[in-house]
């Protein structure tokens, strides 16, 4: 077998020659080299004996040869790999301040108020997100939860959970106590459980919508949730419960109080998914038009005026053209899943003038669904005997994939899978403009930005609200981040921050968290580990953040963690569970990392001074910044100033020439 080394060095096959005389040094000029015959010089290739080598030998050289290549080729990009990572600006990485130690594997997190709620083996348990310190442990199920959310009502928190076997639970944080309502989904006869796939509750606590699964269907059941009525029962049980009869308290005020049932959410709505657009069965396009009551559904595509025929000559049109292409095993269809939003009262989600909405409260429930070109539009203002109509249809050109509603429910992305994204202003009630993600790049996933400003090369918020301007981070399914943003007098622009990786395909993205007390600023996480918090405006990273020991990474990688607005902060799950002991009987250790901002030299300044005054907005320094009112007003008074400007520049014109022209008659009068 030949040597690796000869394999690298010589690709190409040398012949040598072999003389059968004895060597010797030729003479300098040509004339005095010998005229032998050419029997006496034998051609030899120094592999031709391997090759004569029989079978199986010759292939075994042959793969032994083939797995010394590729290692020496690994081993070069190895090196070529440490040489650039030794070249590369490390940014400055921060171990986590806090640690909080579990027996058991945590699944989900949530923050509300002052309290952080971690779901998993059986409930969940209740922590101060200040100091860290274990308030109350809630174990009552005998499965883990996959899932919780935390909402904040005021004084009292709405926590809603959902475990391994779907099923959802309402429970109310109010006073130190822990109050439950009735399952929504949970059922007698296993058989027939119902799942729950997604749920999704409103800002202040008023609605809430669960995407559910059973015998073979999917539909969205949307509740009303009775806040006041749940106050009224937990005051009322307060008064009449005995101190005695409180359970499981951990050096706290706060106890479980099983006994009292609260009232169950009210079921407004049940929505199913889109019917397949089928061949009409209307006679004349009158009936179309019939059908349709108070334009409710117009632009859904179900009232047509196409034949059956129609549809299948279509359908053998199009396989016909693209029959290379469809050839080959079907994919199972998957299950149509929807994403839904509620939406505040706006010019776009106006309600009737006889209903009264407090303000802050949802009126809209918007809605697409899986391969659907359509985001539907429900009203709120119901109950379940009313017929489950959409009240306006927002068609687009091809199926919407993601949406994403901001924070403060005034603006809405809606991102097709051609790439296209529709940014809306919802509370001025106008588009912001539509713009295409680069070519081969498709939307997995919005976080908007608060708007923020750059001011003396520091990001910075506007002290007062800004209306009709937004900016997001687009991550794409090739795992590049792009900056989009829009304001009311320019089109929308796309700026690419993150691009696709090529060689090193283990820092690819696979999460992004905006970070609202660092204006400006997203976390980053990585599939091999890594987070980092990147500079949406600079483009650039600012730090890293990892844990005091190593990742063991699962594959692939999904990040467990939480970012709070106040306190300044994340939370990351270590995935590197360790047994804290040497024994076999020893405890698995799992741990959550505590990341604080403020305890960090380069973003504590940041994060406490993130405010710009009025006072600096009203300079023009930043007239993107200003209402709409303020900048039509000093647009107004600068063309005035302008207008007067170019009036005075023409008296003074005029002037001058009436001097000219006495000069001129002085200078013939002389004459």
């Amino acid at each position: 077998m030949s040597s690796p080394k000869r394999s690298q060095t010589q690709k190409m096959r040398l012949s040598l020659s072999t003389r059968k005389v004895p060597l010797e040094v030729p003479s300098p000029t040509e004339k005095d080299w010998p005229t032998d015959d050419d029997g006496d010089y034998v051609f030899m290739d120094l592999d031709q004996g391997l090759d004569s080598l029989p079978q199986p030998y010759r292939m075994i050289n042959k793969l032994v040869n083939l797995l010394f290549d590729r290692s020496w080729e690994i081993i070069e990009g190895r090196n070529a790999l440490r040489e650039a990572e030794s070249s590369r600006i490390q940014p400055t990485i921060y171990p986590p301040v806090g640690e909080i130690q579990l027996t058991k594997r945590p699944n989900c997190m949530a923050i509300s108020q002052d309290f952080l709620f971690i779901g998993g083996a059986k409930g969940f348990s209740i922590y101060n997100i200040y100091s860290a310190k274990l308030i109350y442990v809630w174990d009552k199920l005998k499965v883990d939860v996959i899932s919780i959310c935390a909402t904040d009502l005021g004084t009292e928190i709405l926590i809603a959970l959902v475990d391994e076997m779907g099923i959802i639970r309402l429970l109310y944080f109010c006073k130190d106590g822990l109050f439950v309502s009735k399952a929504i989904n949970e059922v007698d006869d296993a058989s027939k459980q119902i799942t729950c796939m997604k749920m999704e509750i409103s800002q202040g606590g008023d609605f809430a919508a669960f995407l559910l699964q059973g015998a073979g269907e999917v539909w969205l059941d949307v509740y009303k949730l009775p806040k006041e009525t749940w106050l009224k029962e937990v005051e009322h049980s307060q008064l009449t419960s005995n101190s005695k009869k409180k359970v499981k308290q951990l050096d706290t005020n706060i106890c479980f109080k099983g006994d009292i049932k609260l009232s169950l959410p009210v079921h407004i709505m049940k929505i199913k998914p889109p019917k397949p657009i089928t061949g009409t069965t209307f006679k004349s396009p009158l009936e179309v038009f019939a059908k349709i009551e108070d334009c409710y559904g117009l632009g859904s595509g179900q009232n047509h005026f196409i034949k059956e025929s129609q549809w299948e000559q279509q359908a053998e049109i199009f396989n016909a053209s693209y029959k290379k292409y469809l050839d080959g095993a079907w994919e199972e269809e998957p299950i149509s899943m929807a994403t839904f939003h509620f939406l505040l009262p706006s010019c776009v989600t106006a309600m009737p003038a006889e209903v009264k909405n407090p303000s802050g409260v949802p009126c809209v429930l918007g809605v697409h669904w899986t391969g659907s070109h359509n985001f539907f539009l429900y009203s709120l203002n119901r109950n379940l005997k009313d017929k489950v109509d959409p009240e306006g249809v927002w068609p687009c050109a091809a199926p919407i994939a993601v949406s994403q509603l901001s924070c403060s429910s005034s603006y809405l992305v809606l991102a097709c899978e051609d790439g296209v994204l529709t940014l809306w202003d919802l509370a001025e009630g106008f588009p912001l403009g539509v713009i295409a993600l680069p070519e081969g790049c498709f939307c997995q996933s919005i976080h908007f930005l608060k708007y923020f400003l750059v001011h003396k090369g520091q990001n910075m918020y506007p002290e007062d609200p800004v209306r009709s301007q937004m900016k997001c981070v687009v991550l794409c399914t090739d795992a590049s981040l792009h900056l989009v943003e829009a304001n009311r007098t320019q089109g929308p622009t796309i700026q690419a921050l993150v691009e696709r990786p090529v060689k090193h395909l283990d820092e690819a993205i696979c999460a992004v968290a905006p970070v609202p007390a660092l204006p400006g600023m997203v976390l980053i996480f990585s599939k091999n580990g890594a987070v980092c918090l990147m500079d949406v405006a600079k483009h650039e990273v600012i730090c890293a953040f990892a844990p005091p020991t190593s990742f063991h990474l699962e594959v692939p990688w999904k990040p467990v963690f939480i970012v709070s607005s106040q306190p300044p902060c994340f939370l990351l799950r270590d995935d590197r569970p360790h047994k804290t002991g040497s024994t076999d009987d020893a405890e698995i250790q799992n741990s959550i990392f505590y990341f604080n901002f403020e305890d960090y030299p380069l973003l504590e300044n940041i994060s406490k001074n993130c405010t710009i005054p009025q006072s600096d907005l009203d300079n023009m320094a930043f007239p993107q910044a200003l209402p709409l009112e303020i900048r039509c007003e000093r647009f107004l008074q600068k063309s005035f100033q302008q207008l007067e400007n170019n009036q005075v520049k023409e008296q003074e014109h005029w002037a001058r020439l009436q001097r000219y022209s006495l000069f001129l008659q002085r200078e013939n009068s002389k004459k």
